[in-house]
């Protein structure tokens, strides 16, 4: 686990999770932004309207059903191949930024969110870049991630809220 670090200094709390990969950023790019290689990592199946990654492009975010039945939108924000990705996941904003670091890729992770969704999304986060860099997490990792984020997030933002009722994880 690689711990995430709260930021509460903008207009709304946001957790930061950082890793190190080993291939280059337009490597690391091509993770992050084409489907069949998001879907090896990301939470969801995610499809950008055209499948081009463009300012303003929609994005559906479809979880799969045996895990919720739930689809999120959002809209691309921000795009600078291959070091920035910005858009919004339902009533967040992701922020991924690519740098060059020791002959791989430094990968940061800003997700803006409401402040009960701190502790959950960062242990979420965590197991999610996990798989991104190869390493497949315990089968309970999240429930100790989301105990110990918990733990740390809940003296700033206060009740921190578990995966939604609906949920079939």
């Amino acid at each position: 686990m690689t711990d995430a670090q709260l930021i509460t200094d903008g207009a709304r709390p946001a957790v930061r999770l950082e890793r190190q990969l080993p291939d280059p950023p337009k490597v690391v790019w091509q993770a992050i932004t084409q489907r069949e290689q998001l879907k090896s990592w990301f939470p969801c199946d995610v499809i950008v309207d055209g499948g081009v990654w463009q300012v303003g492009a929609a994005i559906t975010f479809r979880f799969p059903s045996d895990v919720i039945d739930m689809t999120l939108s959002g809209e691309v924000l921000a795009v600078d191949e291959p070091n920035l990705l910005s858009f919004t996941w339902g009533e967040e904003t992701l922020r991924f930024e690519l740098t060059e670091h020791e002959g791989g890729t430094r990968l940061v992770l800003v997700d803006e969110l409401p402040p009960g969704a701190a502790a959950r999304n960062a242990a979420g986060w965590d197991e999610c870049l996990d798989r991104l860099v190869g390493v497949t997490p315990a089968p309970d990792a999240w429930k100790s991630r989301f105990a110990v984020y918990s733990a740390a997030f809940e003296s700033a933002l206060g009740p921190q809220e578990g995966p939604p009722a609906d949920y079939k994880g």
